[in-house]
């Protein structure tokens, strides 16, 4: 693909990502179920949960592709998607891709990465009949990371350090990002109730994806590890045969958040949790695959911002603006280098994926 192909899957707004996706499946004749949220987009757009599939109804074997969980980071995913759409039906019989475009339709408009309720998406997905997790350092720094003025006076952020020193960089790394239950108002915020989002996605996997029998799930995000690096982290809960399974399909360099191999940590609620739900009767092999894109020295504060500003709402039109933007600088670069970089390696594992659900068949069947 061309220099300005790739730049081609790429987008400036959700509208117009959205617009892109869609004609990709139209130019193939492909169906779109569109799941649509009542409210506006940034510029009053419509905004939605759009759904295609490609392949038969029925297939054995599926490929999931999952963009746009955190709203900010969709057009990462999206990109990927409209490219995959442009290559053409997957070969061989009997599988079926699914393509899930702008999980979080809210935060991809308004440059979130959280959803119209606040709620951190991957956080989301867990038994709101039980007790929730309970995250106590953040309750310790929840005020320092959100203080009542931007920015933060030298000695909020002097005590921060003072933290991370003391609970070390992956402790305090658990303390901000693990997921929280009680601040509905902060980062990382898991909520109190299935969020929208999470409604609309169950609903999709019930109606498309409880026929198969093998499913291949990328869930796509931007944010953590080096420039241009697709992390390709673990996202199963067997840590046995899955595990090995999903080396062989991605390579030996497959991490897992529970062995202390990812940029990543294990997390309360990941979307993942009602995929299992949802589709019982499927064997998976999941991948989360996490594209880098700037030190944590900027995404943090970048992510600490736009939650002050829409917890505060007092910052100056000027501010607010900035500070929006930083946040989609942190989380989707627009550099050629790094997009070309994303669709190179998001096709390569959309394809192993691929072959990976038609070899473990015939492996199967042959045994």
């Amino acid at each position: 693909m061309s220099n300005t192909q790739f730049r081609a899957l790429f987008s400036r707004t959700y509208a117009e990502a959205r617009d892109k996706f869609l004609n990709a499946a139209a130019a193939r004749g492909l169906a779109v179920d569109s799941h649509v949220l009542p409210l506006e987009g940034k510029d009053g757009e419509t905004l939605a949960t759009d759904v295609v599939l490609d392949g038969p109804r029925d297939a054995a074997k599926l490929v999931i592709l999952i963009s746009g969980v955190h709203g900010v980071e969709g057009y990462c995913g999206s990109a990927i998607q409209t490219g995959v759409l442009g290559l053409g039906p997957v070969s061989g019989a009997d599988t079926a891709v699914l393509h899930i475009h702008a999980v979080n339709p809210y935060g991809f408009s308004h440059s979130r990465r959280a959803t119209q309720e606040n709620v951190d998406l991957n956080r989301n997905f867990v038994d709101f009949s039980a007790s929730q997790p309970v995250n106590e350092r953040y309750a310790q720094i929840h005020d320092l990371l959100l203080p009542a003025t931007w920015p933060p006076a030298d000695d909020n952020e002097s005590t921060l350090d003072q933290l991370r020193r003391q609970w070390g960089a992956r402790g305090f790394q658990r303390a901000v990002g693990l997921g929280q239950y009680v601040f509905a108002d902060g980062l990382h915020y898991g909520g109190a109730e299935p969020a929208w989002s999470n409604r609309t996605f169950r609903r999709i996997l019930r109606e498309y994806a409880q026929r198969c029998l093998r499913i291949g799930s990328i869930d796509i995000h931007t944010g953590l590890g080096p420039y241009g690096h697709g992390e390709r982290i673990f996202a199963c809960l067997d840590e046995g045969g899955a595990l090995a399974r999903a080396r062989r399909w991605w390579g030996d360099d497959v991490t897992s958040v529970n062995q202390g191999t990812s940029t990543s940590i294990p997390m309360t609620g990941p979307i993942q949790y009602g995929q299992f739900e949802a589709c019982p009767q499927a064997e998976h092999t999941n991948v989360c695959l996490e594209f880098g894109t700037h030190p944590p020295s900027l995404v943090l504060p970048a992510l600490r911002a736009e939650h002050w500003l829409h917890r505060s709402g007092g910052a100056d039109v000027a501010q607010a603006a900035s500070i929006r933007q930083a946040l989609r600088d942190a989380f989707y670069p627009q550099a050629d280098d790094w997009q070309a970089a994303i669709w190179q390696q998001g096709r390569d594992v959309f394809l192993q994926t691929v072959r990976g659900l038609q070899e473990a068949a015939n492996t199967t069947e042959a045994g």
